[in-house]
């Protein structure tokens, strides 16, 4: 079976109704969380799909291990699409959701959930239907494999699922399959959709160039050569880094203003007050490319044009120069800050939310969602992971 292959008209279809000759999908999902943005790109992930497939008329069951960290942040407690349900220990998840787990048609669980691995092996002993592994951090993923430290994956458990779905695309899928033993890995990419954010223009600008990160270590000297090396050199310029998890001794330049913490809501207001948006992208996920993050296609559909560091494989989400703009020194980043036309940075910006409108939406993750799972579920329980292969 080939997963890679363009879905059926039918499913590129945005509507709820699409697919309605077909029968709803129970879905459970066990991922990091849902109800918190705090210090993670997970929750703005699984809005937009859970969102996209109880659109589609699909039954979702969302399971979040109860964290502190994230009940003190909870930006969306109760989301408003699919079934939220919070749980505080493996034996809690087994009592409570084991028949769910049991009898949903897919049962999807996601990197960094808490207790991933005993999860990973509850899902595959109690499922009946077609299971899968939504790696959001692929990369990152693949290097704590190769060094013996994932804590919530490990290489039996790749074996054992039917799918492996990756925030990663290009040669990584392969890998999977052929060093690994993944059954059939195919893309799921993050999204955005057009109803959380929207293009401002009448917005008043506040700053040359943000950005909107969490803290990583090996993020921080991309962030250190792109937002601050530019604000220090630029000094008449307006920065604004958003943020959290970031050292308290670190040193910003005075141009570059700080948010702690910025909940999606208040994404598109950040992005409308940005003349471009900076994306930097972690190093390991840099090395393996094709990992768009979620801030390119928020900023796109805002209207605001990005300026990216360079991965392999950026061209196949946007063309270089038309719909993104690739900065390798802070030098080439100033030359766009200080240099571009106002009229052809917007038509930059419009141009990227087009391409985001045309294929990166929560609508197109869910629909190749159903498309992998109903390939899974056509062929016999026995013979599911032959057939996948």
């Amino acid at each position: 079976m080939d997963l890679s292959e363009p879905p059926p008209a039918e499913l590129t279809d945005r509507s709820p109704a699409s697919g309605a000759e077909q029968r709803a999908l129970q879905i459970v999902i066990l991922g990091l969380t849902i109800t918190s943005s705090w210090g993670n790109g997970h929750a703005t992930t699984y809005r937009s799909l859970v969102r996209g497939l109880a659109r589609r008329g699909h039954s979702v069951l969302f399971l979040e291990h109860d964290k502190p960290w994230y009940r003190a942040h909870r930006d969306l407690a109760h989301p408003p699409y699919g079934e939220t349900r919070l749980y505080r220990s493996i034996e809690e998840l087994m009592d409570r959701w084991r028949p769910a787990i049991r009898d949903a048609d897919l049962v999807l669980v996601g990197s960094y959930v808490p207790e991933g691995i005993a999860v990973g092996r509850l899902v595959q002993r109690t499922a009946r239907g077609a299971t899968a592994f939504y790696d959001i951090d692929t990369p990152v993923t693949l290097a704590s494999l190769a060094a013996g430290r994932c804590e919530y994956l490990e290489p039996e458990l790749i074996r054992g699922f039917d799918l492996y779905l990756s925030f990663t695309g290009g040669p990584v899928l392969r890998e999977l399959e052929q060093r690994f033993g993944a059954h059939a890995a195919a893309p799921l990419y993050c999204s955005a959709d057009p109803e959380d954010c929207r293009a401002d223009s009448s917005a008043a600008l506040q700053w040359d160039l943000g950005y909107i990160g969490t803290y990583s270590e090996d993020r921080q000297p991309a962030v250190a050569r792109l937002l601050c090396a530019p604000a220090r050199a630029w000094p008449e310029g307006r920065f604004v880094l958003a943020g959290s998890l970031y050292p308290p001794d670190l040193a910003w330049p005075e141009n570059c203003a700080r948010i702690e913490h910025l909940p999606p809501d208040r994404h598109p207001q950040f992005y409308a007050a940005q003349r471009f948006t900076l994306n930097v992208t972690r190093a390991e996920m840099v090395r393996r490319g094709f990992s768009p993050s979620v801030r390119l296609f928020e900023a796109a559909l805002c209207g605001t044009p990005a300026i990216s560091d360079h991965w392999p494989g950026i061209e196949t989400f946007f063309r270089p120069d038309e719909e993104i703009l690739v900065a390798r020194t802070a030098d080439e980043l100033l030359g766009y800050l200080r240099n571009m036309p106002d009229a052809q940075r917007r038509v930059i910006g419009a141009r990227a939310r087009a391409r985001v409108l045309a294929g990166h939406t929560g609508a197109h993750r869910a629909a190749e969602l159903e498309r992998y799972a109903r390939r899974v579920l056509r062929a016999p329980a026995r013979a599911r992971q032959a057939a996948v292969a």
